[in-house]
């Protein structure tokens, strides 16, 4: 049997009685056309079959792919179970994809990114970098590829386009809300970040040691405020993992102690969340007994039981800011002075919190 000839651009530009050119902006650049036009050139190309120009000959010719890599620090399905990160890449998204830029998730490792053999494969036009450990391989790849770099949150790196948050603010108003309460009996429940094997109790000195800026931003602002008063009695728990039964354990440890904290400092809606569900379990009253302060102010911190305090930042914003970046950088605008910018804190004062 022979087989049916795929249609082309040229067919359709026959068929419709224009030229080659015009057929090719109806799918790339429709700004150039009118809205009539461009919907007789997509109408006869449904008739004939015509799916639109080849995304592998138009990325030959262009030296582009459309994509952007976004290097995550964890698993995808831990990933897709953050609120925080599906908020700001949600943001991201929105901004890119009208100019015919698609997200290309690279997964997380071992050692704080993606694996480096990942990065180097993928078909990238600019790498964004979300939430890494620092020195982690991963940025070494993007560095030997020469791909821009946009980096949310963290590392720190000299030179490069970063969004983040205030985070060493943000935790002394959670902090600070909680003294103003009289407690002074503190748990401070950090997220995994490689500072030991499996998580566990951490020094304040191992703690600000930690592989990842947020934890040692948070920590050095909750003790801004904690330090000075000669009664407070301070732990810090580090989860065992990113997943939701390591954060579980994690507040297990802490709830087990003795004496057990009357208020924990928690680093993400998460782990409070996760704390809210372990207190229910154990029998201790939040926040008649316990008070729990969260970080992110993700949507499931409003209709916890009891709904959660918090420290707000713009999710959205970082993710939309992000995005903006991308693009410039893509168009050949260099990165942007000053290049590091951080959106503002504010603290969400919910029932999770009371007096001690």
């Amino acid at each position: 049997m022979t087989r049916r000839r795929r249609p082309t651009l040229d067919d359709v530009a026959e068929a419709v009685g224009v030229s080659r050119a015009t057929v090719s902006n109806a799918y790339n650049r429709p700004d150039q056309l009118s809205a009539r036009l461009r919907e007789q050139v997509l109408r006869a190309a449904g008739e004939l079959g015509y799916a639109g120009p080849d995304p592998t000959a138009r990325s030959l010719a262009t030296s582009r792919t459309g994509a952007i890599a976004v290097l995550l620090d964890t698993s995808l399905s831990t990933a897709f179970s953050d609120p925080a990160l599906s908020v700001t890449l949600d943001a991201l998204a929105r901004v890119a994809d009208p100019h015919g830029h698609a997200l290309l998730l690279l997964p997380g490792g071992g050692d704080g990114g993606p694996p480096a053999d990942r990065v180097l494969a993928a078909q990238a036009d600019i790498a964004v970098a979300y939430s890494l450990a620092d020195g982690t391989p991963a940025l070494d790849s993007v560095r030997a590829r020469n791909l821009p770099l946009v980096v949310i949150d963290q590392p720190l790196l000299p030179g490069t386009a970063r969004i983040g948050c205030q985070d060493r603010q943000g935790a002394a108003l959670a902090a600070r809300h909680l003294v103003a309460l009289g407690h002074r009996r503190f748990g401070i429940f950090a997220a995994y970040s490689r500072v030991t094997p499996a998580g566990g109790s951490l020094s304040r000195e191992e703690a600000a040691g930690a592989a990842f800026r947020d934890t040692r931003e948070r920590v050095a602002g909750y003790l801004d405020e904690l330090s000075d008063l000669s009664d407070a009695d301070v732990v810090i728990q580090e989860a065992a993992g990113l997943s939701a039964e390591s954060a579980m354990a994690g507040a297990f440890a802490l709830l087990g102690r003795e004496p057990r904290p009357t208020a924990l400092l928690c680093m993400s809606d998460q782990l409070a969340l996760a704390a809210i569900a372990v207190a229910g379990q154990l029998g201790v009253r939040v926040p008649d007994e316990l008070s729990v302060v969260g970080f992110d102010d993700s949507a499931p911190a409003g209709w916890s039981s009891p709904p959660l305090t918090t420290v707000r930042q713009d999710l959205a914003a970082k993710g939309r800011i992000a995005g903006e970046l991308v693009l410039r950088l893509l168009a050949g605008g260099g990165v942007p002075a000053p290049a590091s910018a951080e959106v503002p804190v504010s603290l969400v004062v919910r029932g999770s919190t009371a007096s001690a």
